[in-house]
This record gives structure tokens, sequence and C-alpha cells, in this order.
């Protein structure tokens, strides 16, 4: 199989990156797989630090390839069908195993960030955009909605004006619009430079707290106030009685570069 999303992992960092350049890294259903799988592989790295989302060539991400998808209507029928033990489809999927991962994903974002493509953006945790970028929720176009978990992330990441504008009205905004109306997190001339200045600034943290806090705010953004003081006991006890914690107060204290274990155990539910 062509390799459409290539992975290479160093230093504890995960480079990812859509590998379809001639056709703007497009979405077929196997780039669609092959993201899925990638993320469910490096959900079982306890060394991995972060990740790096990106796209080869002239684009992050220019949307869905119809064309090709919809040659396979069989094949699209059975990618739609969502698996009951984790509550998505492969689409879905493509888009949210990133959020299931207990590391920071850093999307680095340049020329088209389209459709599917800002879906998967907005998967990530944080996105670093060329000023220059262009960002649309283009399903608006085809007389569609997202459906690759965007309408979620939209929810939790924008007001609702600003989601029900973009996606009824499918307006293409810049790397910067995109800063201010909050569908990403910063701008940066060379976004990628930018993504592995925030993985290496989140690398000098316990994995453990990074891990926790994704978790944490993933559970709870919407949750009420109950049950997130619940889940901040039980995510500040696991990691008071860990190794990592005890590291960090013992480089801090005496100003040493922290000399950190590897990520505790997965946590299955993400």
């Amino acid at each position: 199989m062509t390799e459409l999303v290539t992975c290479r992992t160093e230093d504890g960092v995960a480079h990812v990156a859509l590998n379809r350049p001639d056709k703007l890294n497009a979405l077929t259903l196997d780039t669609l797989e092959q993201l899925v799988a990638t993320a469910h592989r490096l959900r079982a790295d306890r060394t991995l630090r972060s990740v790096v989302l990106s796209g080869e060539g002239d684009a992050f991400c220019a949307g869905l390839d119809f064309a090709t998808v919809l040659r396979e209507p069989r094949r699209v029928a059975a990618a739609f069908a969502p698996r009951p033990w984790r509550g998505t489809n492969t689409f879905q999927e493509a888009c949210w195993a990133w959020r299931r991962l207990p590391v920071p994903v850093i999307a680095a974002v340049h020329g088209h960030c389209l459709g599917g493509g800002l879906q998967i953006a907005l998967a990530a945790d944080f996105r670093i955009t060329a000023p220059d970028a262009k960002w649309s929720v283009l399903e608006a176009k085809w007389g569609i909605i997202p459906d690759m978990s965007g309408i979620q992330a939209l929810s939790q990441q924008v007001g609702m004006d600003v989601a029900k504008r973009l996606t009824m009205t499918g307006e293409t905004l810049s790397g910067t619009e995109a800063v201010r109306v909050g569908l990403a997190t910063e701008e940066n001339l060379d976004p990628y430079a930018g993504a592995l200045a925030l993985a290496s600034t989140l690398a000098e943290r316990s994995p453990d707290s990074v891990a926790a806090a994704k978790r944490l705010f993933n559970r709870t953004w919407s949750a009420s106030d109950r049950r997130t003081f619940r889940w901040e006991r039980l995510e500040q006890a696991r990691l008071l009685m860990g190794a990592n914690a005890a590291e960090a107060r013992r480089a801090a204290t005496r100003r040493e570069r922290p000399a950190y274990q590897p990520r505790a155990g997965i946590d299955p539910r993400g």
C-alpha cells in the first residue's frame, strides 16, 4: 500500500505527515485508514512526548478527494458505519484518534486547510498556522456538513455563532483570521518550526502531568463542577504517588534538568 501517511519518531516527537503532495494531501479512504492506524500505534508508545501533524508539499490538507472516494460506494458505506466500542466511524476516528492520544498533538498548518483537513487540525491540541494559510469549513460548498468529528470540535473551539457561520457559509479565513476567531492557536511564518518549539517546551514537563492535563480537559470541558472536581482529585492523587512528580520536585529543588521516566501506563478510557 502506498504510504499516504508517514511517521518517524525522533527524540520523543512523532513527526506525522500527510503524504499526497501532488493532490494537496486531499484525503482518500486509504489516507483515513492510515491516519487511524498511525494514531492507534503511537498510543502504545510510552516514551512518546508529543506529535507534530503536518502536510507534505504546498498544503496541510485540501479536504476529502470526493472524485476518488466516491468510486468505491461499498467501501464508503463500510467506513461510514460506526464502531460501537469507540463511538466513531472511520471518517471520525481519523480525526478523533488524535484526541485519544495521551500526549499533546500539534498541527503545523500551511497552505490549504479545508474541509476534512480543517477537522484533522481541530483534533490536535494546538494549531500553529502560517499567516497566509487558507482555512475553511468547505463542506458548505458541497451542500453537506462537517462529519469527521468537526461539529464536536468546533463547539469546543469557538463560539456557537462563529461555528454556525463557518459551517453554513464555508467562507475562507486566513491563518491570521483563524487565530483571531479561535480556530488556530497562534501564527508563525514557519509553522513547523513553531510546532517543534512548542513540543520542546512541553518535553520539559513531566509526561504524566501533561497526559493528565490532556485527559482532564478532554473529559470535563463541558462537565458539571462536581464531575470536574472528582476527576481533578483522582488525577492529582495518581500524579502525587508517581515517580515523575517526585523527579520534578527533586529537579526543581536542585535547579537541575529533570530525568523523567516513560509515561505511566495507558488509560484505556482516553
